[in-house]
C-alpha cells in the first residue's frame, strides 16, 4: 500500500471514531425513548446539522472501506493492481451514492 493510501485510511479511521460514537449514542437514545421512525424523521427533516454530520460519516466510511477492499484484492486475490483499483473506485462510487441517498431520505423535507 502506498503511503498516501495508508495515511488516508488512518485519517478516515480516526474521523469515524467520534462519528460512530455519536451515531450509536443517538441510536441508544432513540431506543430508550421508544421513538418511532416517524418521531425520528420529524427531528431530522430539514436539519442541515444532521445532513452535514452524516455526509462526513458517509465520506469517511466510503474512503476507508474502498481502500481496505483495494488492499484485500491486491494482497489476497490474483487480481492485478489496476483491476483492484478500478473495482475499489467502483465500490467507493456505489457506497457514496447509496449513502447520500440514505441521507437524503432522512434529512430532506
Amino acid at each position: 500500500m502506498s503511503v498516501r493510501l495508508y495515511i488516508w485510511q488512518r485519517v478516515t479511521a480516526a474521523a469515524m471514531v467520534p462519528l460512530l460514537i455519536v451515531h450509536l449514542a443517538v441510536i441508544f437514545y432513540a431506543t430508550r425513548q421508544d421513538l418511532t421512525a416517524s418521531d425520528i424523521l420529524a427531528r431530522t427533516r430539514g436539519s442541515f446539522a444532521w445532513a452535514l454530520f452524516y455526509v462526513a460519516f458517509v465520506a469517511a466510511a466510503t474512503i476507508h472501506a474502498s481502500i481496505g477492499v483495494r488492499n484485500i484484492l491486491v494482497e489476497w486475490t490474483p487480481m492485478r493492481r489496476r483491476t483492484a483499483e478500478i473495482a475499489s473506485i467502483g465500490l467507493a462510487l456505489l457506497l457514496g451514492v447509496l449513502g447520500l441517498r440514505a441521507i437524503a431520505a432522512v434529512v430532506l423535507p
